[in-house]
């Protein structure tokens, strides 16, 4: 697949902070219009109560309003284990379509089963409004946009590139926190690798924004940096980096991790487009635990 970039369109990015589930929400706006899309809203849980609010999406609903912008897309780079997706909470109250990338279809086989999701969740993707291939574009005003199938994490995790900016979801951290864990279904660190050079292979000036950020050794939260920093500081995948050595290094270090806090109600969450699972026959939704299977 080849790839056209327009680095002379630099869209506006403005950032939202969770510092719940250390996620960065974005506002990418056409300079040339009020046109905007968000990259990866977050739902608030408090999943000890099980209460779920949007104070996070408020946030971003506040923003567009204040500057009369015009929401057209709400971008999910994937279905996130992390946190949970407001898009359907926004889109009733600015518009826009949801995107995300075709292979969700592979997520919701795979977690339809583990969360017995039962016949009426439909496993086709139909619950997007847009389920973007490898290479699709699509425009936020006069900007133009397209979408890199990046697996390896997940097997629908897509890159947004608009312009001279990136928007790369779990594929790659700040260079000093390396790349995104590989051991969920449907994950492979070997084509984690591959999909990691794919953006290494955009130019070097190209503005790269992060999904996450974990403030290692206690510094400030960052999530902006360029394919020339991580190509030469990135700790897992600077260039020159073995992909067995790689391999190895990543399958040893995500034997280590334990589950993200909120992967139960996120995955039911996001692989539904951020919509929450039916009401059962007393009124009641529920989010169900699986024991002994994650």
């Amino acid at each position: 697949m080849t790839y056209t970039v327009d680095m002379q369109q630099k869209p506006l990015v403005k950032d939202f902070f969770d510092p719940i589930s250390n996620t960065i929400s974005y506002v990418v706006q056409d300079p040339q219009s009020k046109s905007c899309a968000i990259i990866d809203s977050v739902m608030d849980i408090d999943y000890a109560a099980g209460r779920i609010s949007f104070e996070h999406a408020d946030e971003i609903i506040k923003y567009i309003k204040e500057n009369e912008l015009k929401l057209e897309w709400l971008i999910e780079t994937h279905v996130h284990a992390d946190h949970l997706s407001a898009a359907p909470y926004i889109q009733k109250q600015l518009g826009g379509k949801i995107g995300i990338g075709e292979h969700v279809k592979t997520v919701q086989e795979v977690f339809g089963k583990v969360f017995n999701a039962g016949t009426e969740f439909q496993r086709d993707g139909s619950q997007f409004d847009r389920l973007f291939q490898d290479g699709d574009s699509y425009e936020i005003g006069s900007l133009k946009a397209f979408a890199m199938h990046t697996p390896g994490h997940t097997p629908a995790c897509m890159v947004h590139v608009i312009g001279d900016a990136t928007f790369v979801g779990d594929t790659i951290f700040m260079p000093d926190s390396g790349t995104a864990r590989a051991d969920f279904p449907g994950g492979d660190a070997e084509t984690l690798f591959e999909s990691v050079q794919k953006v290494l292979s955009l130019p070097d000036e190209m503005r790269l924004f992060m999904c996450h950020d974990y403030a290692p050794g206690g510094r400030e939260i960052m999530f902006e940096t360029t394919v020339a920093d991580e190509k030469k500081k990135n700790i897992h995948v600077a260039q020159g980096t073995d992909k067995q050595k790689f391999v190895q290094m990543r399958s040893e270090r995500d034997a280590t991790l334990d589950m993200p806090n909120l992967i139960v109600p996120s995955i039911q969450v996001n692989m539904r487009a951020g919509d929450l699972p039916d009401k059962e026959n007393n009124g009641t939704v529920y989010l169900k635990v699986p024991v002994n299977v994650l």
